[in-house]
């Protein structure tokens, strides 16, 4: 762990933050779209971004609705095709419908931002960076399992979009899959750093081995904290195994529809994101500046490009979501689907708690968890429970116990 250079500005801290006349701490630009983020609460940060993604989504439905739009005129000439075509239910879709979009995000983005896993303890904790510099340590390597492993959930999602598929879009079938793919496949080009390329232009093995993928941005975390290489992929806590399988399942199990996958991807995994990484990039910076600790951009540039992101990967993937809306309950599969992937963040970042700080943390059944957050059914339960008896032993902490344990991270409608 490097300290921070004494001939800098005593006004400036690194690359991320500088102080104000009147002592305030200042994010220089670059580093967050809020650049006062340290002088805000939890609720203010989450509320600045209920509010910008509001506006996000409120200019790209716009623009999708101008008639010189590509995008619009794509669904219309697709929706051409389906007028011609009898029982091709395409232009039944709430694409087709003034405001339907916009109203579909307004109930699920209230929806979503409303739980409370986005102002856990745990996240709370980090941000006031109530932390020493060991618990840091024990926070980057336990939540390292999470990202890790969850961008493979795009890749299971992708892969359930395939020419079997049964949709009442006729002659369409083979396109609306293609386009839930193309967006799918986009965020997978995100997560792995691999970008669009031309014929001329592809990169050779060892370019394409060595693309800057968020794990690998992740790693260079573990450089400004002083985690050696071989110190840094630990076995997963109980609540990280849990919520990984929670995300696995809902992308790629046949149990769960192609609305709950894509939702699972998407509106859960992408919305609440940008708001708790920027706690966790806010509480890092603060530590890091109150203990002279040289952090800079380069060790937290996985938060940073989580924050500014994430969000367009919520609003392309809730377009791709609508195209499949001829399921029956295409709302309630989506909350429950959200609702499934919040809980097991939830206790996840309970256990993340227990164990960084030897104190006890309340897990989601325990919290007065509100009604429409419940689980209306058990796929989850079965499919869970049994996805646990295949975890390799060495992967996670005391696995025996953890494949014995009955216990779920979720609440059910039918047990209240």
């Amino acid at each position: 762990m490097t300290t921070a250079n004494s001939n800098d500005s005593a006004r400036r801290f690194s690359d991320l933050l500088q102080l104000d006349s009147d002592g305030s701490p200042t994010l220089l630009p670059g580093v967050h779209p809020l650049p006062g983020l340290l002088s805000l609460n939890t609720e203010q940060v989450l509320e600045a971004f209920r509010v910008s993604q509001l506006k996000d989504f409120t200019r790209v439905i716009d623009e999708l609705e101008a008639a010189d739009n590509p995008l619009h005129k794509l669904f219309e000439d697709m929706r051409a095709i389906a007028e011609r075509e009898p029982a091709n239910r395409f232009d039944e879709l709430d694409l087709f419908r003034p405001g339907a979009l916009q109203e579909m995000f307004l109930q699920l983005h209230q929806h979503v931002m409303s739980h409370p896993v986005w102002s856990h303890p745990c996240f709370v904790r980090v941000f006031e960076a109530r932390f020493d510099a060991p618990q840091l340590r024990g926070f980057a390597t336990n939540y390292f399992n999470q990202v890790k492993n969850t961008r493979q959930c795009v890749a299971l999602a992708q892969g359930r979009f395939s020419g079997f598929l049964s949709l009442p879009y006729g002659s369409l079938n083979e396109r609306v899959s293609e386009l839930a793919q193309i967006i799918l496949a986009q965020l997978l080009a995100d997560e792995y750093g691999v970008g669009t390329h031309s014929i001329d232009s592809y990169p050779d093995l060892t370019s394409l081995l060595s693309s800057t993928t968020h794990i690998v941005m992740y790693r260079q975390l573990f450089e400004g904290l002083g985690v050696p290489f071989e110190e840094q992929d630990v076995p997963m806590l109980h609540g990280v195994a849990d919520n990984v399988l929670t995300q696995r399942l809902l992308a790629g199990h046949p149990s769960f529809s192609l609305v709950e996958s894509m939702a699972s991807v998407g509106l859960g995994m992408e919305w609440g994101v940008p708001e708790f990484f920027s706690l966790l990039l806010g509480g890092m910076i603060r530590w890091a500046w109150r203990e002279d600790v040289e952090l800079t951009r380069h060790h937290l540039i996985v938060f940073i490009a989580h924050v500014q992101y994430d969000v367009l990967h919520a609003i392309s993937v809730m377009l791709a979501t609508s195209l499949f809306g001829h399921e029956k309950e295409t709302m309630q599969q989506i909350k429950q689907a959200t609702n499934m992937l919040m809980s097991s963040r939830y206790n996840m970042m309970s256990d993340l708690y227990r164990q960084l700080f030897a104190e006890p943390c309340t897990d989601i059944d325990a919290i007065g968890l509100d009604a429409r957050y419940h689980i209306s059914d058990r796929r989850i339960e079965e499919a869970l429970l049994s996805a646990r008896q295949e975890v390799a032993e060495s992967r996670v902490v005391n696995a025996s116990d953890y494949k014995a344990s009955r216990n779920v991270p979720f609440v059910f409608a039918d047990a209240m």
